[in-house]
Formats: C-alpha cells, structure tokens, sequence
C-alpha cells in the first residue's frame, strides 16, 4: 500500500496489475469508510482517496461543488495511469461516481453504489446548509454525536457497539471547514444524467436507511438501465462498517460479473 499524492490530496493506491477499483467515500467518511471491504478486493488495484477537505486531505481552493470533488477523483485516477476502473461509492461518494460515470462513460467500466442518492430532496438541502454553519462555528462534536446515533440502525447498534463508535471517530477527525464545504457541495448537488450511464450498476440499500432510504435507490434503479437493487435487512447508512461480511461479498460478486 502506498500513498499517492497529488497537490493536497491524498489517495491510498493498494498497487498490482489487477483490474482497478476506485473507493469514493461520503460526507463524512475518509478512505477508511471501504476498510472492511479491502480483503475481497486482492487481486485488483484499488485506490481510496480522501476527498479534498477530508481525511489525509487539506481542502483545495476553487473547483467547488459536487462536479469540482468529481474532477478532484478523476485527476487522482489520471495520474495514477489509469484510464478505465470499476467505481464504488458511499453516500455522497456515490453522487460523485454517477456523475463520472454518467461524464465519463468510457472510463467507467461498473459501479455500485452504497447508500445510493439520487439528489437531496428540498428539506435535506436545507439541513445540510445549517449543517454546514454548525461545523463552521462549533466543530465536529456535536454533529459527530448525531450522526453516529441517527443514521446507524438500532441493531447494528446493539449487535456491534464498535460500529457507531468507528462513525463518531469518522466525524471527529474531520476538518470542520473541509465537512462544511461537502455539506455545501451536497446541499447544491444535482442528478446526474442517468440516461448516460451505461455500465453495470449495482445499488446496495439499507432497509434502516434514513439518509438513502430504500425509495431512493428503487428510483435509481429505475432511472439506470439494467441497474440491480440489494436491500441489506436491518441496517442503516453506514452498510460497509454495519454489515462488512454482506457488503463485500456483493462488491466482489458484482465486480466479478462485470468482468465476465
């Protein structure tokens, strides 16, 4: 494993000749969010950035928005020579990889998406904006509390007390201008154009989702040609740490698929 750097950003490059994976992470998440799905990718070449303003990643100037963290990840991809790779993403990570793949059509070879989001709905916007001016004035803490606690299901809670502990620890070691500013880029986010995606296409629900309920990714799915739906029982928006096992098993399933 090494680290590629480019400018600011960080991206952990696992190395090898297999096919490449690139990881996008959330709001909220670093490349650590795919950690627990790493040992079903050997054999391929997997890059996990840190989105500029997240993780090991300082926050860039200029390129704002949703479409300026896409291009962030494509430059990543580009200077480690790679001109064509299967994406995954969670939360707005997979926002991110529609857009790509939807831009980028020949350098998209699959996706799936964890948490899959169409686009915030009005109300959500909003929530991200004041979201957004709560990381600015007080930090982390506070946001870091609700987020561990409303967007990870009662079992997964109860089965796995690790699990909201890992997200806690996820929001605390954000830089608060770098989460306010993915908040904004969330709030201003639009659909991708879904009738320009044409690769395989997998969506990874959590039937406790309250971040991307199953709905949304029913809609997307019926927005992407030929995309399949998987519905995790009991579990939240933070699938790849709540169910790790069951979230791998369908990343390398869909991989190898797409590769046949």
């Amino acid at each position: 494993m090494a680290d590629l750097r480019l400018g600011s950003m960080v991206t952990e490059d696992s190395g090898g000749s297999g096919p490449a994976v690139v990881l996008v992470h959330g709001l909220g998440g670093d490349s650590n969010t795919f950690a627990p799905l790493m040992s079903a990718l050997d054999g391929c070449r997997v890059l996990r950035p840190d989105l500029p303003g997240a993780g090991r990643s300082a926050l860039r100037p200029g390129r704002p928005g949703l479409k300026g963290l896409a291009a962030a990840v494509c430059d990543a991809v580009r200077a480690a020579g790679i001109e064509r790779a299967h994406f995954a993403g969670h939360s707005m990570g997979t926002l991110i990889c529609q857009h790509l793949a939807a831009d980028l059509p020949d350098a998209v070879l699959s996706l799936a998406l964890f948490g899959p989001i169409l686009e915030p709905a009005p109300a959500a916007r909003q929530a991200l904006k004041e979201r957004a001016e709560t990381a600015r004035r007080e930090g982390m803490a506070g946001i870091a509390d609700g987020v561990s606690t409303a967007s990870i299901a009662e079992a997964s809670r109860r089965n796995n007390p690790v699990t909201p502990a890992f997200v806690r620890e996820s929001l605390m070691r954000q830089d608060p201008a770098g989460y306010a500013a993915h908040c904004r880029a969330l709030a201003t986010a639009a659909a991708a154009d879904h009738t320009a995606i044409r690769c395989p296409t997998l969506l990874i629900a959590g039937e406790r989702d309250p971040v991307a309920p199953v709905a949304m990714a029913e809609a997307l799915k019926n927005r992407i040609s030929g995309a399949e739906i998987e519905i995790l029982p009991d579990t939240g928006h933070w699938m790849t740490i709540e169910a790790p096992a069951r979230s791998a098993e369908l990343l390398r399933a869909h991989l190898n698929r797409a590769a046949a």
